[in-house]
């Protein structure tokens, strides 16, 4: 056979999804099971929020226009990253196709840099209300919001593009595994059978300035939000403006701090971090925050634990009002 043939015959056409490394086997089912209620929580949760922004035109309001993307950011990204990961450990079925791979590679890194975005959006906004609370309802008003929205959810995709158009050029012809939870560039750049010192480097450059960018600007816009609120000279009102930021700004600790720390590890020499423990830590930063959001939301924000309440009220009015009808002769 001629070595054409060989190359042609050992091209890539699928990838195997690995998981958690060292997994046991034993333990296969029970994964699965967790990762199955953490998808049908984040699904619930998030439809939740759609639901009521829906149902509810008194939440047609900049801040709940932020929350609503998020939850569709977060439907979206768990919707590609876990069915394909329940799968691989209810029944083994972890092959995907290349392309397929790519896809939802591209759609993965998407959604990432769209919750940066997002909540660079919810920083702007929680600053303006803070900060200039008299000028905040004529600086950001329904359309502004949207518009920013949009902004976001267009401009998401351009640095993830930029990464999939040079992963596409590379040859892949040898190994096939990859050793993540889903397909991601670092982990699928890795299985190419050629340099990819350069492409590691870009990436990383792209990937840091998605992340730095807006995580910049958080922390600007929080410290001139702890420097108003400590102007304030009620303690009631500093409470219910620390209350109302710290929440944001666990969410925000939780996505961006372990990022930094994965992919500084990824791509900087002498930075490696065990393969099991970064794994673990993307998954943290990528489920628990889908997980959290509806739930901190739906607890903290009382325009919504009231509409929640009385939608709760009204079903089970109608329900006591079909189980009373008198029953005909």
């Amino acid at each position: 056979m001629s070595q054409a043939n060989q190359t042609t015959a050992s091209v890539v056409t699928e990838f195997f999804i690995v998981g958690f490394p060292g997994l046991q086997p034993r333990f296969y089912s029970l994964i699965g099971a967790l990762l199955f209620i953490i998808y049908i929580a984040v699904i619930i949760g998030n439809s939740l929020i759609v639901v009521l922004f829906v149902i509810e035109r008194n939440l047609h309001k900049p801040m709940y226009i932020i929350m609503l993307s998020l939850s569709l950011s977060d439907i979206g990204f768990c919707t590609v990253a876990l069915p394909k990961l329940i799968s691989r450990y209810w029944f083994n079925d972890g092959y995907i196709g290349f392309y397929v791979c790519l896809f939802q590679r591209q759609l993965i890194h998407y959604f990432g840099t769209l919750n940066s975005l997002i909540m660079m959006t919810m920083a702007l906004d929680r600053y303006l209300a803070i900060c200039y609370p008299l000028r905040y309802p004529v600086l950001m008003t329904n359309r502004t919001m949207r518009l920013l929205i949009a902004f976001s959810w267009v401009t998401a995709m351009i640095a993830p593009t930029i990464s999939l158009i040079q992963t596409v050029k590379l040859p892949f012809c040898g190994p096939n595994m990859i050793a993540h939870c889903f397909c991601d560039g670092s982990s699928i750049n890795q299985l190419a059978c050629a340099d990819i010192t350069v492409i590691s480097l870009n990436a990383y450059a792209v990937a840091m300035f998605v992340l730095l960018m807006p995580f910049s600007f958080i922390i600007f816009s929080y410290l001139s939000i702890l420097v108003s609120v400590l102007r304030i000279a009620n303690a009631q009102g500093r409470m219910k403006a620390f209350s109302t930021c710290a929440t944001q700004l666990t969410i925000i600790t939780i996505y961006y701090v372990p990022r930094f720390a994965v992919y500084t590890s990824t791509n900087i020499p002498n930075t490696q971090m065990n393969s099991s423990i970064r794994i673990a830590l993307v998954m943290f930063y990528s489920l628990l925050p889908p997980v959290m959001n509806p739930f901190i939301y739906c607890i903290r924000i009382k325009e919504i634990r009231q509409f929640f309440i009385k939608w709760c009220v009204n079903i089970n009015r109608t329900s006591l009002k079909v189980h009373t009808l008198p029953t005909p002769k």
